[in-house]
């Protein structure tokens, strides 16, 4: 495995118009599961210049106005310009409601382990979670300092400290690895993708590069082991000032960022799309499962880096396969984590409901719970309490591995 190598991850903001669509479809979601926990519902979007379409189907006694979550969100967002605003921009939808049925119509809390058994997944899918001890959050350090980079910049904006920002941006952060280890910033590339032009408030490229540098490179580095040094290249638009940004000029389409989603292609994932699902998606909440044992695996030591896979078929409660590579980092054997991975974690869907509280997390946290998700990273995440980052495996893996 190679030891040297330089490795860069990207993040967006949350006016990127990818994750746009990802915030209406998951706001959907938490508004289906407000009413009505067991909601059926998948959402997906698009959106262009000046319109927006919202594809879905769902199977709940809930009631839902599409049109108005999406302009809600949209608001909120930031987005008030002429050529893309919540109040002005067309929303076409094509819905489909469903007929109530049983299969997910039962209280998780309140099942048997013999019933848990019963509930079988409806989605064939290949999952990965990964964690490694390169940061606090066991995430990759590229992905970690791009969403902190991400955030910084939008918070720079809403708090109104650079108040020509709009709200679509993107970071890129480059590490220098050496033995397998982050050694050094490589490279940062902040763009502001949209800025308000100079003659109505807006920068000159001169003064975005000082001001990016200053109030969003500097802040996100100070708590951080490793920060840019003198050879680290550090890139401000460098394709020079955007003007216009968003919608207005780039398309977006829901599950489009699944790297940024998860660990920024430093490992692998399934490419299915994580929002707009509900809980009873074997496809969204399986690879929070397989992040949770990895985590968990890491924290208790047994590894360096590792990746959780597991294989599900469509009618069966449980994986058809667990594997877990560790490449090279174990200190005991991969077959035998792999074994203790299957023992001490519950990888059937109800069972995953059940344990991180997913259909009722909507209604229990303030502003709902899946929109958060959709915007700088499903894993990792320190600033949301998930309850697949929790570490409360850790005894138990390391007494049972005789560590």
């Amino acid at each position: 495995m190679k030891k040297n190598f330089i490795f860069s991850s990207e993040s967006v903001t949350e006016g990127h118009p990818d994750k746009l669509c990802d915030q209406i479809s998951d706001a959907i979601v938490d508004h289906f599961l407000q009413q009505d926990p067991y909601a059926s519902v998948v959402a997906e979007c698009a959106v262009s210049t000046a319109i927006l379409f919202i594809a879905a189907r769902f199977s709940s006694v809930a009631y839902v106005d599409f049109s108005n979550v999406a302009r809600t969100v949209i608001s909120q967002i930031g987005y008030e310009q002429k050529d893309f605003n919540s109040k002005t921009c067309s929303i076409i939808t094509s819905l489909k409601e469903l007929p109530l049925e049983d299969y997910g119509n039962f209280d998780e809390q309140k099942l048997s382990e013999q019933e848990l058994e019963q509930i079988p997944v409806r989605n064939q899918v290949t999952l990965f979670g990964f964690a490694c001890n390169q940061t606090a959050s066991f995430m990759p350090l590229p992905i970690w300092l791009a969403h902190k980079l991400s955030r910084k910049l939008t918070s720079v904006r809403t708090q109104r400290v650079l108040p020509y920002l709009m709200p679509d941006g993107k970071t890129q952060v480059g590490v220098e690895y050496r033995d397998g280890r982050p050694f050094r910033i490589h490279s940062i590339t902040v763009i502001a993708s949209q800025l308000r032009p100079p003659h109505k408030g807006g920068p000159e490229l001169s003064r975005l590069s000082d001001d990016i540098k200053e109030m969003v490179v500097k802040p996100s580095f100070y708590d951080e082991e490793i920060r840019p040094d003198d050879q680290t290249k550090i890139f401000i638009n460098p394709d020079g000032l955007f003007l216009v940004g968003g919608p207005s000029v780039h398309s977006g389409l829901t599950g489009r960022k699944n790297s940024i989603d998860t660990y920024g292609e430093y490992a692998r994932q399934s490419g299915a799309a994580l929002s707009g699902k509900d809980p009873m998606r074997i496809d969204r909440v399986g690879a929070y499962a397989a992040r949770y044992a990895a985590k968990n695996i890491i924290a208790a030591s047994l590894a360096e880096e590792c990746e959780v896979q597991l294989c599900y078929s469509i009618g069966l409660a449980r994986p058809v396969s667990i594997q877990v590579e560790t490449f090279g980092t174990g200190r005991i054997p991969d077959d035998k984590i792999s074994s203790l991975a299957e023992k001490h974690f519950d990888f059937r869907l109800a069972s995953i409901m059940k344990q991180f509280n997913l259909r009722y997390l909507p209604s229990i946290i303030k502003g709902g719970f899946y929109r958060k998700l959709s915007a700088y990273g499903h894993m990792g995440r320190m600033d949301i309490g998930l309850p697949w980052e929790l570490t409360d495996k850790i005894t138990a893996l390391c007494e049972d591995a005789g560590l």
